[in-house]
C-alpha cells in the first residue's frame, strides 16, 4: 500500500504535501465561512466564490498542459507555490484588519485559480519522474490520501480555530506558513534520482495536437470525459455541506468541521483502498460515478444530522474512487512527451465544470433549499455517467470512419 514512500523524493514530497493540504483545507473552510459570513448566508454568493476559483481552469486550463511539456517542472511548482503562499498572506491580513469584503475573496480565488492553471497540470505530471511508471498508480493513490487525510483533519481543525480565534484571519496565515513545506521539499529533492521528461520545443499547434490526441484514444476519452460530468457536481458538493450543515440542520462551525471531515473519512479510506490494487478497471472507474451519484441523492434525503453525517462517508468513498482511477488510466496511457497536455485537458474537465455546476446548484439551493440542490446534484451525476459513454461511443465511430473515408477518396 504505501510502495512509492520508498522512494526518497517522493517521500520527501509525501511529507510536504501533508503539510500543505493541512494548511489548504484550513483555508478552504476558512474561505467558506468568511464569505457566509460577509454575506449573513448567501448560498448565491458562496457558488460564486467557488465558480471563480475554477473559471481559470475552464478558460486557460490547457494552456498550463502546455506549459508543463515545455519547461521543467520543479521550478514552475516552486514558484507557483510561493505565489500562492503570498495570496494567503494577503487575505489573512485583510481579515485580521477587519477589512476584508466579498469582492477581495472572489479576487483571490479567481488569481488562486489562474496560478492553478500551471500548477495543477505540472503536479501531475511531476508525479511520474519521481517514481516512474511501475509506482505511478499507487503514488496517484497516495496522493489522494494525503491530500483526504488532510481533509479529515483541516476542516475539523478549521471549526475549532474559527472558534477560538473568534473569525477566520488566523487561519489564512497559518496557511501562508504551511506552504513552507512543499517548497523546502521541492528545493532539497536529489535531481540525480528525479527522470525528468525531456522537454518540448515550442511549435504551433501543440495545443490541438494534444485534444487530437485525447480524442482519438478511447482508453483516455472516456475517463476524461466521465470525471468530466462528475465533477462538474463533485467540485460544488463542499459547498453543499456547508449550507445543509448551516441551513437545514442549523449547526455551528464546529460541527460544519466534522461533516466535512466525515466526508474526507470516507474519502481517505477509498484512496487507501485504490492504493492496494494493482490497477484501476473500467469497473472501479463506473461503480465510483455511480456510487457518488446514488450516495448525493441519500445524503440529500438524510432526516436527521447523524444519518447525514454517517451517509457522507460512503459518499466521499466513491467520489475518490473514481478520480483515483480516472487519474491513474489517464497517465498510464499517456506517452511522456503529451502527459502536460493531456493532464492539462484532464484538470480542465475536472475542475472547470465548477464555474457551471457550482453556480446552478446554488441557484437551485436558495429556489428549493439545499436538499433540493444536493439531490440534483446526484440525478445529474448518473445522467452524466450514461452521457460519458454515449459520448465516447459516438466519437470513437466518428474517428474510425475519417481513415476510411480518406482512404476511399
Amino acid at each position: 500500500m504505501f510502495r512509492s514512500l520508498h522512494i526518497h523524493n517522493y517521500r520527501m514530497f509525501a511529507a510536504g504535501g501533508t503539510v500543505s493540504n493541512v494548511g489548504t483545507w484550513l483555508q478552504r473552510t476558512a474561505q467558506d465561512w468568511l464569505v457566509l459570513d460577509l454575506t449573513h448566508g448567501s448560498a448565491a454568493a458562496l457558488g460564486t466564490a467557488t465558480a471563480l476559483q475554477f473559471l481559470p481552469m475552464l478558460l486557460f486550463g490547457m494552456f498550463g498542459g502546455v506549459l508543463a511539456d515545455r519547461y521543467p517542472k520543479r521550478p514552475i511548482l516552486i514558484t507557483a507555490q510561493t505565489l500562492m503562499a503570498a495570496l494567503a498572506l494577503t487575505i489573512g491580513v485583510l481579515t485580521m484588519t477587519g477589512s476584508a469584503q466579498v469582492w477581495h475573496v472572489y479576487v483571490m480565488a479567481f488569481v488562486l485559480g489562474m496560478i492553478s492553471c500551471v500548477e495543477v497540470p505540472t503536479r501531475q505530471a511531476f508525479v511520474v519522474e519521481m517514481v516512474g511508471r511501475r509506482d505511478l498508480p499507487n503514488a496517484i493513490a497516495l496522493n489522494s490520501s494525503i491530500f483526504n487525510l488532510a481533509r479529515v483533519v483541516g476542516p475539523a481543525l478549521a471549526g475549532v480555530l474559527i472558534y477560538v480565534f473568534g473569525g477566520t484571519g488566523p487561519l489564512f496565515l497559518i496557511n501562508a506558513l504551511t506552504f513552507g513545506g512543499v517548497i523546502s521539499s521541492l528545493v532539497f529533492m536529489r535531481k540525480s534520482e528525479l527522470n525528468p521528461t525531456d522537454p518540448v520545443p515550442r511549435a504551433k499547434g501543440q495545443l490541438r495536437e494534444g485534444l487530437k490526441y485525447v480524442i482519438r484514444r478511447e482508453e483516455l476519452l472516456m475517463p476524461v470525459l466521465l470525471i468530466g460530468f462528475v465533477s462538474m457536481f463533485s467540485q460544488s458538493f463542499s459547498m453543499s455541506i456547508a449550507l445543509m450543515a448551516r441551513e437545514v440542520f442549523k449547526a455551528g462551525a464546529s460541527s460544519f468541521g466534522l461533516a466535512s471531515s466525515m466526508f474526507a473519512v470516507g474519502a481517505l479510506g477509498g484512496a487507501l483502498l485504490a492504493a492496494r490494487r494493482a490497477r484501476l478497471s473500467k469497473k472501479v472507474l463506473f461503480a465510483g460515478a455511480l456510487g457518488f451519484g446514488l450516495f448525493q441523492i441519500a445524503t440529500g434525503l438524510a432526516p436527521f444530522y447523524p444519518a447525514y453525517l454517517l451517509l457522507l462517508i460512503p459518499t466521499g468513498i466513491a467520489l475518490i474512487t473514481i478520480n483515483t482511477a480516472a487519474n491513474a488510466s489517464v497517465q498510464l496511457a499517456t506517452s511522456p512527451e503529451m502527459r502536460g497536455r493531456v493532464m492539462g485537458i484532464y484538470m480542465l474537465v475536472f475542475t472547470g465544470g465548477a464555474p457551471l455546476g457550482a453556480p446552478l446548484i446554488g441557484w437551485l439551493s436558495e429556489l428549493g433549499g439545499p436538499r433540493a440542490g444536493v439531490i440534483l446534484s446526484g440525478v445529474l451525476v448518473l445522467a452524466g455517467t450514461g452521457l460519458a459513454v454515449l459520448m465516447t461511443r459516438l466519437i470513437g465511430r466518428r474517428v474510425r470512419r475519417r481513415p476510411v473515408l480518406a482512404m476511399a477518396g
